[in-house]
């Protein structure tokens, strides 16, 4: 037995806990995140310092040191991790968003929030959240319907049972996303003794799970029968290492691929038959393909609606869905036959039930056609050079021509998603690293830390707007204090660029999308005439939180930064301003965001007709 707090007790066990796939065996903690306060320092935060090696890194911000967790399991296939620390309070509900972010996305995140006094007779404490209804609550149970477990841990020896649980669910392929121990402060310094055992090391297999066999030849049947199949190819492809096994499977049969943004890399953007992006911020070439499927194969997909375009990307009439998933939930979406078991397995499996089989020459043309035309079209918009002010679309094809093959992108929210998810050429599968499950702006700073951890060998640039740096920017120190460099590229907008165009398209012109100042008392819209802009300096801002800062307002000079970013010693901000009103064009795309269905201006009525004619296209699948 072992005499322990129930902090020191947490601290060895995580130590000891560990993930094996393949033969291939690692740490499952890679450490710890937090910020000490009232409700953790005492416990948490003495035992992290009598325990030394499992290293403890010091964030600024409890979301954002949550999205970095999110992003380090996410480059490790979600079979590494970190726990996130945070005090009682306003540091436990500012790790909330992080923890939807991580269930949304299905990645594993341990949420270790600080928590009120079990022993209740000194309450209210301090940041306390009184209840009439009830003294058995505190903010801690807001975490409840964004974790994929929750427990309060109110008796030292309650750990006994509830750290073995949140292993579990932290290395389940189906089951995973945040999982959140609330500690009460009290009871993190409190001593039980402990069994010897409960401190081994333990290893926790994650399997791949193999499908039905009928179902498999069922799915092998549908596939042999259909004229115009398609994959979709989903972030199940990434998680499970099937990259090769994808390609083997597309060069057997001929069956083209288009990618959802969790999915992107799945293949080489340079397969013949890799389309690119699908959906509502997809490919010309891949959404051509997707309106005629008579057979979508969708592979670790969630069916978003940007990845169906708001269910109007697949029209024929003959449609039927295959959906190889490991989590039973997805796997029937769209009534598919669903093929239960991991994507790498399943693939490989499917592909000896198909020996013979390959699409018709005509077909494989077709998409072959269109693959090179979308190359084309991508060649176009990398070479425009867009006066006065450079567009995204070109400045998104400067980063990518110009940065290492091995490096990665990392990017979230605004208009860039659907920029990159259409233009960026990936050429190794962690190259296009994309929170798109939440869109969380400020992830990608925090995010891109994560990666930079998770891989310290390859170069990571961030790809945000002004308004998502303004969110969460906290994370430059602490890439400086830990010596991660990042790469941010930073698009200055002068506001909100994505809802400004978003808007513009419901017909409310850009209405109080911009930072400008009050005009006749209310916030202006894009229309209502010079407009006077409010004087923020976020290339000085990043400055004076440590980070190298070049400034550009050329296409050339945009790029000879870029090289010069390559060669800094630290985190470097490339700032540039770009053109919010130059985008990249829909391709056979759409998205559903409703209409005003009546109104006084011309503009949002004829918005909601347009609206009306494509949500009439939208199917349901039974």
């Amino acid at each position: 037995m072992r005499r322990l707090t129930m902090a020191q007790a947490v601290v060895a066990f995580l130590k000891n806990q560990y993930t094996e796939r393949d033969g291939v065996e690692q740490p499952l903690f890679a450490g710890m995140f937090g910020i000490f306060g009232h409700g953790c320092v005492a416990g948490i935060g003495q035992a992290l310092m009598q325990n030394r090696d499992f290293r403890y890194y010091q964030t600024r911000n409890e979301q954002a040191m949550v999205h970095t967790a999110i992003a380090y399991a996410k480059m490790k296939n979600r079979l590494q991790t970190f726990a996130c620390l945070s005090s009682i309070g306003p540091g436990a509900t500012n790790m909330v968003t992080g923890a939807a972010t991580a269930t949304i996305n299905r990645i594993p995140v341990l949420l270790l929030p600080g928590d009120i006094f079990a022993r209740r007779n000194v309450a209210p404490v301090l940041q306390q959240l009184e209840s009439g209804q009830s003294q058995d609550i505190s903010v801690n149970d807001c975490f409840k319907p964004v974790s994929r477990y929750w427990d309060r841990i109110n008796r030292p020896d309650q750990i006994l049972l509830a750290l073995p649980e949140a292993m579990r669910v932290l290395t389940s392929p189906v089951d995973t996303g945040a999982v959140t121990l609330a500690l009460p402060q009290d009871v993190q310094t409190e001593a039980w003794e402990y069994p010897e055992e409960f401190f081994r090391k333990r290893v926790w297999h994650v399997p791949r799970n193999r499908a039905d066999l009928d179902t498999l030849a069922r799915a092998a049947g549908w596939i042999r029968a259909a004229r115009r199949p398609m994959i979709v190819a989903g972030g199940g492809v990434l998680y499970s290492g099937a990259t090769d096994t994808l390609k083997a499977f597309v060069d057997q049969t001929g069956i083209p691929v288009g990618e959802t943004m969790a999915g992107k890399g799945s293949l080489s953007y340079d397969h013949p038959l890799n389309l690119g992006a699908i959906g509502a911020t997809g490919t010309l070439a891949a959404n051509i393909i997707a309106k005629e499927a008579d057979l979508v194969i969708g592979i670790g997909t969630r069916y978003t609606d940007f990845t169906t375009s708001s269910k109007t990307a697949f029209q024929s009439p003959d449609l039927r869905f295959v959906n190889i998933n490991v989590g039973e939930f997805d796997a029937f979406k769209h009534a598919a036959l669903p093929v239960l078991g991991d994507a790498k397995a399943t693939l490989g499996e499917l592909a000896a039930l198909l020996g013979g089989f390959r699409t018709s020459a005509e077909y494989e043309r077709e998409a072959r056609s269109l693959h090179d035309a979308w190359e084309q079209e991508v060649d176009r918009i990398y070479a425009i050079r867009h006066t006065p002010l450079p567009s995204q679309g070109e400045l998104v094809g400067v980063v990518n021509e110009e940065s290492d093959p091995r490096s990665i992108m990392v990017c979230a929210a605004g208009s860039l998603p659907g920029d990159l998810h259409k233009l960026w050429r990936t050429r190794h599968p962690k190259q296009f690293h994309m929170e798109y499950g939440y869109s969380c702006m400020g992830y990608e700073i925090a995010g891109a830390l994560g990666v930079k951890m998770a891989d310290p060998s390859r170069d990571v640039y961030v790809m945000q707007g002004d308004a998502g740096y303004l969110m969460l920017n906290h994370e430059i120190v602490t890439s400086v204090q830990e010596g991660y460099k990042l790469i941010i590229v930073l698009f200055e907008n002068f506001g909100y660029k994505s809802i400004g165009a978003l808007s513009r398209s419901l017909g409310q012109d850009g209405f109080a999308t911009r930072y400008v100042y009050p005009k006749d008392g209310a916030l202006p819209s894009d229309g209502d005439g010079p407009l006077d802009p409010v004087p923020v300096d976020l290339a000085a801002n990043a400055a004076s939180l440590g980070a190298h800062v070049i400034k550009c307002s050329t296409r050339d000079e945009f790029s000879a930064a870029l090289k010069a970013a390559q060669k800094t010693d630290r985190t470097t901000m490339i700032y540039i301003v770009n053109d919010r009103y130059e985008g990249v064009p829909g391709y056979e795309s759409w998205w559903d965001v409703a209409v005003a269905e009546v109104s006084e201006m011309e503009s949002v009525q004829q918005a909601r007709k347009e609206w009306e004619v494509m949500r009439a296209k939208e199917r349901y699948f039974f």
